[in-house]
């Protein structure tokens, strides 16, 4: 198998490439959706604290409804768990393009539209991931999960500036904007409908709280899982926080107009496609589990630069090499938390890997009131240090552990999971 065949293997699988393909349209939408909320948000307000208070939102409704999404998606039909959510996203899209549209848009209707965004995350994240499983195999899992964040990175690229560029057109506009982040939402709804749907992973009687609590004892219980989630945890809540006020840094801070933001965006989002073929061939060797601390390492450290940035064209050169320890880091901590977990335990693993967005968002609104006091780039330092010192705690501590790099004891981690068949 050749370099470029092997880094995209996953994809040689027809109902993977359909699970890709809705996933590419959704991500898309979704991004434009994230860039709206923020150029609308700072229009509506000009304070930091308010971007924050968006962000949170979406992070408390993503903490709820991730643990319910993860028992979901382990004892209900995957396909199902999908659609549904999809049918959220869909919906926040088109309430949002209706109220600018009828220019009755309010800040109060952002904080609506991230409830039902975060809500409808919480089911998606999981079912999506352990719906890559069941259809090639552990194998090929890591190479399914890179070529998974590849689209939500490439969208990452485009999306932002072709939503600041539409929003920057005066025959467009932020309104019909929101319609065609819609628009993608329903591709999605409709690649989703085309997958198989593969049988529940956990049978038995229906007891969503105390699958909760076996999927978190379970996590607690397995060290190597354990630690990959806190250390993603202090990242997500606190470098990535970061893009929650990249508008303020960029009006703000530098006094420059929107269509930068989505410069500054894809400028990230370039970094993290670039990093994102690289890791896809790497994602399922050996050297993860050390490729992964040093790309957190190097995304906390990122984060410090920007915040001791002195002006656009430092801070976007950082944005690169931010978006590639970014998308390194968490396609890797994915990876490596899914390979590790037993099979009817993958959803609930997966649903508390994704709670550190929810922490993201929840953190977001504190960090924005402390921005307010101590300034924006002071408050970016502070967020890069704690991330930094928190991978190398687990590069410390899991080299402690003294054991090769390989799938841990929990259950039968050597087991080959058979792809299934469209049903």
């Amino acid at each position: 198998m050749d370099v470029m065949s092997g880094r995209f293997a996953a994809l040689s699988q027809r109902d993977f490439r359909t699970l890709w393909t809705g996933g590419l349209f959704s991500f898309m939408g979704v991004q434009m959706q994230f860039f709206l909320r923020g150029i609308l948000a700072w229009d509506l307000t000009e304070r930091k604290d308010a971007l924050g208070l968006v962000y949170f939102i979406f992070g408390l409704s993503l903490l709820i409804s991730t643990p319910l999404g993860g028992v979901a998606t382990d004892r209900l039909p995957k396909r199902m768990v999908m659609l549904v959510s999809q049918l959220g996203i869909v919906a926040s899209a088109t309430g949002m393009a209706i109220a600018v549209l009828t220019d009755i848009v309010a800040f109060w209707m952002l904080l609506v539209a991230s409830v039902l965004q975060g809500l409808a995350f919480g089911f998606f994240g999981p079912a999506r991931v352990a719906m890559a499983s069941d259809l090639v195999g552990r194998e090929n899992l890591g190479n399914a999960i890179s070529l998974q964040s590849l689209a939500m990175n490439g969208t990452r690229v485009f999306a932002p500036s072709l939503a600041g560029a539409l929003v920057g057109w005066s025959l467009v506009g932020i309104g019909p904007t929101y319609v065609l982040a819609a628009l993608l939402a329903v591709g999605s709804l409709i690649a989703t409908a085309m997958l198989p749907n593969p049988p529940a992973a956990l049978t038995g009687s229906a007891r969503p709280f105390a699958d909760i609590a076996d999927g978190v004892r379970y996590v607690r219980a397995t060290p190597p899982i354990r630690n990959i989630v806190l250390t993603a945890f202090a990242v997500l809540m606190f470098a990535f926080s970061y893009v929650s006020f990249i508008p303020a840094l960029i009006e703000g801070e530098f006094g420059l107009e929107e269509q930068h933001v989505g410069y500054f965006t894809s400028a990230s989002s370039a970094g993290a496609l670039i990093a994102g073929f690289w890791v896809a061939g790497l994602a399922d060797s050996p050297r993860a589990r050390n490729i992964m601390t040093a790309a957190g390492v190097l995304f906390g450290a990122m984060v410090i630069a920007l915040g001791l940035a002195p002006g656009f064209t430092a801070a976007v050169v950082i944005a690169v090499i931010a978006g590639g320890g970014t998308t390194t880091f968490q396609t890797l901590s994915n990876t490596l938390a899914l390979r590790d977990a037993k099979d009817e335990f993958q959803g609930r693993v997966q649903s508390i890997m994704q709670l550190g967005f929810a922490g993201f968002g929840m953190t977001a609104l504190p960090l924005g009131v402390l921005a307010e006091q101590i300034g924006l780039q002071s408050t970016l330092v502070l967020m890069g240090s704690i991330a930094a010192l928190a991978v190398l705690s687990y590069g410390m501590i899991d080299g402690r552990r003294d054991r090769p790099d390989q799938p841990p004891s929990t259950g039968d981690p050597q087991q080959t999971v058979t792809p299934i068949a469209r049903q």
